[in-house]
């Protein structure tokens, strides 16, 4: 698809000044360009948006172009930008990492010339595939693959554009055809058909017939050469570690002319530090006979904080695997294999028989409690919590837990999802889960005095970066109690004394779901943690569940609605620390819209310093806040 010297006429005249030159010039480009930047964000609204952008910017800087052969490196590069642009912006606000699924295929729009030609040759189910393959990637492989594969792109040139070394380009390069090839194994194609399908969607994405004639993905092409193979298939940086101590990567990972004749001389050793780690990659398939369902528990922060799960079901006989349940940064989804259905639901999964969520980092003294609350032993082998990016996998069959660090697995293609791009999406969720997070209200009253506040939470863990949580409540006119991401604090309002404790101390025994666990496991393991005994019920006619804190001659009473993932109501009855019995309820109400919210939800940001920080108290707070001795 040359049209090099078209293009250098065109651009002199138009940098002289020639209107109709220009006009020219964008009418000749707008589909090439249209097919590189779809190929890459496989949007037909987006990609139309894109290269009226990047033909916005052309007019205005096509006086800036030094070399008028460079033109179509220099557009292109325009589009790599309003692409990697619209990315950020994406992602920033993108709630549902799976919101293209269910689009059509190429497009009808005006750009498009060749529809007629290849595209009605093909059957609709080809055609299907092929773009469904696609659409699984994630867009930096489409990127690299279509540059590479479609531009006739130099990795060297890709590395420039991408502002990275010409390794890590290769590196992404073979990840992102081994992402097709777990993609096209999925449809029952071969790695042998890996060239056809990029040659196919290379041509059914082309602007005319001419180009689509001209589109070849060849062997040669799809090459990345050895290290970058080698690289592609190691996941984790302890590997990277292994293989330059063993001899395989030079420090830096730079290849020499002498890498072949070290690969080829590996020691025994060495070899078998390769074979383990590798046993590690947490992308390979058990082997027949070991097929029990896996549970993968991920920890982004450090852990003991937030936990992103996936449940992973095998096939008896070892025939298939897929992903049955996400709970991520973005979303709660459940797959329906037999219903080719994903669910978008508000809640994060818990146990139908009630038992307590368990988590491989639960300390043995939370373990041995739990036990002893619901009268049976949860085996689960213990894992340390050390460090951000711990990943755990375990299997139903008992077998040791599988364990590393990966700093960036949200991201993964094989860790967010693993389902048909054909399937159907059911989304369940209500407006504010949609949001991602919400503000609620407080009102109630306990031992006679009037509890009021409220607060912002959000559900999932990639909103609590930008809609952080907090929580303020005044009791009467005597006390308020606040958390937020500047500390929290208990202020005597009649005195002024000021009690400050750790930020996230009074969230304890609340609604915290972007912690990646439903609230009733969240509020029994915050009980679990205070060793306060607990029981669980379901509420006949409704789908509210509650649970009973009993310590002592003190009883707290949560009505937790399963579906919306949120504690509806508090029901106190204390004694308190005078000898006398305190009763009161606290009322928890959730705003579905937040377009004016008023000064009342304004996040709070006061810090007390030089003021002693108390150690938490755990959910114990909400017992003392009852009793009246939540300020000595």
């Amino acid at each position: 698809m040359d049209q090099g010297r078209e293009y250098i006429e065109l651009v002199k005249q138009a940098q002289l000044g020639d209107r109709g030159s220009l006009d020219n010039l964008a009418e000749l480009v707008r589909g090439r360009l249209y097919a590189y930047i779809y190929r890459i964000v496989l949007r037909d609204d987006i990609a139309q948006d894109l290269v009226q952008e990047s033909m916005l910017e052309m007019f205005k800087i096509i006086d800036k172009l030094e070399e008028a052969e460079l033109f179509w490196p220099w557009l292109r590069g325009i589009g790599f930008n309003k692409i990697r642009h619209h990315r950020k912006s994406e992602k920033r606000h993108r709630t549902v990492p799976i919101s293209s699924f269910g689009d059509g295929d190429w497009p009808e729009s005006d750009v498009r010339r060749s529809r007629t030609g290849l595209a009605n040759l093909m059957g609709k189910e080809l055609r299907q595939v092929v773009f469904n393959v696609m659409r699984m990637l994630k867009p930096q492989y489409r990127m690299v693959l279509a540059m590479r594969c479609y531009e006739d792109m130099a990795y060297s040139e890709i590395a420039e554009l991408m502002e990275c070394s010409e390794l890590s380009v290769r590196v992404l390069f073979c990840r992102a055809k081994k992402a097709m090839y777990r993609q096209l194994s999925r449809r029952g194609f071969g790695k042998g058909a890996l060239l056809t399908i990029l040659a196919l969607f290379g041509k059914i994405t082309a602007p005319s017939e001419a180009a689509a004639a001209s589109v070849s993905v060849t062997a040669a092409t799809a090459k990345a050469g050895l290290a970058a193979d080698l690289l592609g298939t190691v996941a984790s940086r302890e590997t990277v570690v292994a293989l330059t101590a063993a001899g395989v990567l030079a420090a830096g990972v730079a290849v020499s002319p002498l890498w072949v004749d070290k690969a080829i001389s590996w020691t025994e050793k060495s070899v078998v530090v390769l074979k383990e780690k590798l046993a590690r990659d947490f992308r390979a398939t058990p082997a027949t006979g070991d097929l029990s369902d896996e549970c993968w528990y991920y920890y982004p922060s450090p852990a003991g904080g937030s936990v992103m799960a996936r449940l992973v079901k095998y096939s008896p006989d070892g025939g298939y695997s897929y992903c049955q349940r996400l709970e991520d940064d973005q979303a709660n989804y459940f797959f329906d294999r037999a219903e080719s259905t994903i669910y978008i639901n508000n809640y994060r999964v818990w146990r139908e028989d009630l038992a307590v969520r368990r988590l491989p980092t639960d300390g043995p003294e939370l373990r041995e409690f739990l036990s002893m609350v619901e009268g049976q032993q949860a085996e689960m082998q213990y894992v340390s919590s050390e460090g951000s990016g711990l990943l755990v996998v375990t299997r139903e069959n008992g077998s040791p837990a599988q364990i590393t660090h990966h700093y960036n697995l949200l991201d993964e293609e094989y860790f967010r999802y693993d389902w048909p791009g054909d399937a159907a999406v059911v989304d369940n969720r209500d407006a504010m889960h949609k949001r991602g997070w919400t503000y609620f209200r407080i009102t109630g009253r306990i031992n006679g005095e009037e509890v009021s506040g409220g607060g912002r939470v959000p559900f999932i863990y990639a909103a609590s970066k930008r809609q952080r949580p907090w929580v303020r409540l005044q009791m009467a006119e005597r006390l308020e109690v606040v958390d937020s991401a500047a500390g929290a604090y208990v202020r005597d309002m009649d005195s002024g004394a000021v009690t400050t404790y750790p930020a996230g101390s009074f969230f304890k025994g609340l609604t915290r779901p972007w912690m990646g666990l439903h609230t009733i496991d969240t509020v029994r393991r915050d009980a679990g943690e205070q060793r306060v005994w607990f029981e669980t019920k379901y509420v006949p006619g409704s789908t509210n569940a509650e649970v009973i804190l009993s310590k002592e001659q003190n009883r707290l009473i949560y009505t937790i609605d399963m579906e919306k993932d949120v504690v509806d109501k508090i029901v106190f009855s204390v004694n308190d620390n005078r000898g006398r019995d305190a009763e009161g309820e606290v009322l928890f109400s959730y705003m579905d819209e937040v377009e004016q919210p008023g000064d009342e939800f304004v996040e709070p940001r006061k810090k007390y310093y030089g003021v002693p920080q108390q150690e938490e108290m755990g959910m114990q707070w909400l017992i003392r806040l009852a009793e009246g001795s939540l300020v000595e």
